[in-house]
């Protein structure tokens, strides 16, 4: 019979190791894990025992940094409401980008002491990546504001600084020509040609395409609400559309990856960048055939208010990103006929 003493003793957890040795060790919720050796009620293991269970809880993260630091800001930030708002998404993509900033020198530099100037080296250094540079500065803006709320300084030094323009015009939408291509390399029924229809067709952004299923159809609808903007969409589904989505059957996914799982948004672009290659369109992107569909409407004559409720805009303005590269040879072609038209109607009235 074994003499062990059984003792009931808060927080020790009790293993059989894989060579079949008993081991206990002192585990609780935000208190370092600790082994205990030796055998319940010894000498030793009640040592500690004791010693574990006197210590002070793991420090919390935020204690850590020092205070009023660039480190000590983002915890700030990434508290405030202004961030805890966002969208999961794109909370995850702003602390990628302030965590890696703070992750080099700057994080223990002080958040009240830093100035413009410093924030322009900085920005200088990134002058090969404008849009790195301008996404930083975002995001630093949104940060510093918070150091104004708290009361640490009276100014957002970020306000001063300066970044590289623009220069590109972004996404490209994609010409009738190259649409057409893409058609005569992936025919009906194939999942090229259903991305391509769900892209086209509806004008959502890849973030919803991924999720879209048969559930999202009803009553002659896609009914979606925007990852994005958490906005609601109803779009009929436009013929082509629909043969496309019933040559594949009902599914809770439309579009899958090989392995029969749904894309991630990041995936779904590089496999679909990657099949409009394949069929001779090059640096083409699913965001640029939402443009494409903003250009057909604008082509088609529809206003800007319908165009908007197709894309799913709340702010009218936006919608000129996407009706821009409206058919300029085709609109100019039609302003030239009513001038010729209005000039022979002036002619016949005169005396």
């Amino acid at each position: 019979m074994n003499g062990m003493a059984t003792i009931d003793l808060a927080y020790v957890q009790r293993f059989k190791d894989r060579h079949g040795r008993i081991r206990h060790y002192y585990r609780r919720k935000g208190y370092a894990t600790i082994g205990l050796p030796g055998d319940p009620g010894s000498t030793e293991f009640m040592a500690a025992y004791a010693q574990a269970h006197g210590r002070a809880p793991k420090a919390d993260p935020a204690t850590k940094v020092q205070p009023r630091s660039i480190n000590h800001l983002m915890v700030e930030y990434y508290r405030s409401a202004d961030f805890l708002d966002l969208e999961p998404q794109t909370q995850k993509t702003y602390r990628q980008i302030l965590d890696r900033f703070r992750a080099g020198a700057w994080g223990g530099r002080s958040a009240v002491s830093i100035e413009p100037q410093h924030l322009n080296g900085i920005f200088h250094q990134m002058a090969d990546r404008p849009g790195a540079q301008r996404n930083l500065r975002k995001r630093l803006m949104k940060a510093f504001a918070v150091a104004v709320e708290l009361g640490w300084r009276k100014d957002n030094p970020v306000r001063e600084t300066k970044a590289r323009k623009r220069k590109s015009k972004g996404f490209i939408p994609w010409s009738e020509a190259e649409i057409a291509t893409f058609e005569a390399k992936w025919g009906e029924g194939t999942r090229e040609r259903l991305a391509l229809c769900l892209l086209l067709y509806t004008g959502v952004r890849r973030s919803d395409v991924v999720g879209m299923g048969q559930q999202h159809v009803k009553n002659g609808r896609i009914a979606v609400t925007q990852d994005k903007t958490d906005v609601p969409i109803w779009i009929p589904v436009h013929p082509r559309l629909k043969a496309e989505i019933a040559r594949h059957g009902a599914g809770m996914t439309f579009i899958l990856t090989q392995y029969g799982k749904p894309f991630s948004p990041a995936g779904f672009t590089s496999w679909f960048v990657e099949r409009a290659a394949l069929a001779g369109v090059h640096g083409r992107t699913p965001h640029g055939l939402r443009k494409a569909a903003g250009r057909r409407l604008a082509e088609a004559g529809a206003t800007t208010k319908e165009i908007a409720a197709v894309l799913g805009h709340t702010s009218l303005d936006e919608v000129e990103t996407y009706t821009r590269s409206a058919d300029q040879a085709k609109l100019a072609d039609t302003a030239i006929a009513k001038l010729e038209k209005a000039e022979k109607r002036t002619a016949r009235v005169k005396p």
